[in-house]
């Protein structure tokens, strides 16, 4: 019976004593007010896991944020990154090709396998032309397309002024794709007429504005017809732009024109087409519309790898610099104004602007170049533009990558312009790693096909993704 009082005893004080550290927040317990301690760290991180999220469609109008290059995590070594790499670059994919990694804060290489090798770049040359075409542009330039009085004043001229991106009705202030809208023009134009008594004119085009053949001699006959580029031209419908099966109007500035007369004759203006013409800037404006800013059609280019955008806002930039505008003469123009920012160009050949060509030759240390160029925030255009990546496994070239466990590591937090030419593919962008330091690269491949190709280059990105590589 003692026994039993002694341990009914010595429970009760257990109990009022942990009740009394409770109350006072020393341990966890009912009565305790202070939030508890967060568990200890463990040794090593654990599994890193991705929610499983829709695709989405690329935006045309929100992008998400680069990461800064300020930061204080340690910087990574050359060492640490030929680790990370060690198993990819057995692949036998990687077996010619040119890869370079950087530290995106310092610039230092860290991995150099092949990178002043001249190679074919396919689509990754679009990151040579938004650095050239960000010093023509002002960071907001925007596009304008006008109609103007002719020289009478029942005569009308559309002004061709390179938007392609109009929206065939009423424009859109949040969209890239459809800022300006055909219909808001035509309201302008009727309405300033009718104000004047007209009601009937004749309506022609002035396309002086950056003229050029509208293909290029080195792209493959077919390249057209499966959508994989539409014609160059200065003037075209949001609607009509050139899609994987789904290719552009042969002339988009005539559908634009016909679409415009269309909707004149709705608001009751009689229209009748006549052949091309000019207007001064001195003639009578009747109605304007503008573009979203150049930068965020340079970031639309790269996030869908338009290959027609890219080739008008490289030319245009090329007129407006006062250069020619065939094709070969825009790319020799762009390899001077990478030049021209301090960039060793030197045996760097482009016959495009968007990479559809075959004799283009660029090296792996180059594209790294004008990346890390484009992080360094002196190049708003250019920044704009690189913001436009792809993001690995959700948006535009990128959706559909990085999904399997091997590579997986580096979705949503790669950015990258890919590259795909029969035998020869790329991918080029940056990626945090594990240590949160930004790294840029660059990988460049050929004879390998196309899928196994692909696979090989998501895994040397993931596995820098994957590197804490101090």
């Amino acid at each position: 019976m003692r026994r039993l009082t002694a341990a009914l005893t010595a429970a009760a004080v257990l109990v009022l004593g942990y009740a009394g550290l409770d109350a006072a927040d020393f341990v966890p317990g009912l009565l305790t007010t202070r939030p508890l301690p967060p568990p200890p760290p463990t040794e090593t991180p654990g599994t890193r896991t991705l929610p499983v999220v829709p695709q989405p469609s690329p935006s045309t109008s929100v992008r998400m944020p680069l990461g800064s290059l300020a930061g204080e995590s340690a910087a990574p070594s050359a060492a640490g990154v030929r680790r990370a790499l060690a198993d990819v670059l057995d692949l036998p994919a990687l077996s010619d090709s040119a890869l370079v990694v950087r530290d995106g804060q310092s610039g230092q290489v860290l991995f150099d396998q092949g990178g002043t090798e001249r190679r074919i770049p396919a689509s990754t040359t679009k990151l040579l032309a938004a650095a050239a075409v960000g010093q023509v542009f002002a960071p907001d330039e925007t596009l304008k397309t006008q109609v103007r009085q002719g020289s009478s004043a029942d005569e009308i001229v559309l002004v061709a002024g390179g938007d392609t991106l109009i929206a065939p009705g009423a424009g859109s202030r949040d969209a890239v794709a459809g800022r300006a809208g055909l219909s808001d023009l035509a309201n302008q134009v009727a309405k300033a007429l009718q104000d004047s008594g007209i009601e009937k004119v004749s309506l022609s085009l002035d396309t002086s504005y950056a003229p050029g053949p509208t293909h290029a001699p080195t792209w493959g006959a077919g390249f057209h017809r499966l959508g994989i580029v539409g014609a160059v031209t200065m003037l075209g419908l949001s609607t009509e732009r050139a899609a994987e099966n789904d290719p552009a109007p042969n002339d988009p500035v005539a559908s634009t024109l016909d679409t415009f007369a269309a909707l004149l004759k709705k608001r009751g203006i009689s229209v009748t087409t006549t052949a091309k013409g000019t207007v001064s800037p001195s003639q009578r404006v009747l109605g304007s519309v503008e573009s979203a800013p150049v930068r965020d059609q340079l970031a639309l280019a790269l996030t869908d790898s338009d290959n027609t955008l890219t080739e008008v806002l490289a030319r245009q930039a090329a007129f407006r610099a006062g250069a020619a505008t065939d094709f070969p003469s825009v790319g020799a123009w762009i390899v001077e104004q990478v030049a021209a920012l301090g960039i060793d160009t030197q045996g760097v050949v482009l016959s495009d602007a968007s990479g559809l060509s075959r004799e283009n030759r660029v090296t792996g240390t180059l594209l790294t170049d004008v990346l890390r160029l484009g992080y360094d925030g002196k190049h708003p255009v250019l920044r704009t533009a690189l913001e436009g990546m792809p993001i690995a496994g959700l948006t535009g070239t990128l959706g559909d990558r990085f999904a399997i466990d091997s590579t997986s590591d580096a979705a949503g937090r790669a950015r990258a312009k890919t590259g795909t030419l029969t035998g020869a593919n790329a991918l080029a962008g940056s990626v945090v790693d594990d240590d949160g330091r930004l790294l840029v690269y660059a990988g460049l491949v050929a004879g390998a096909p196309t899928l196994e190709a692909r696979a090989a280059l998501d895994r040397f990105v993931a596995a820098l993704a994957a590197c804490g590589c101090r």
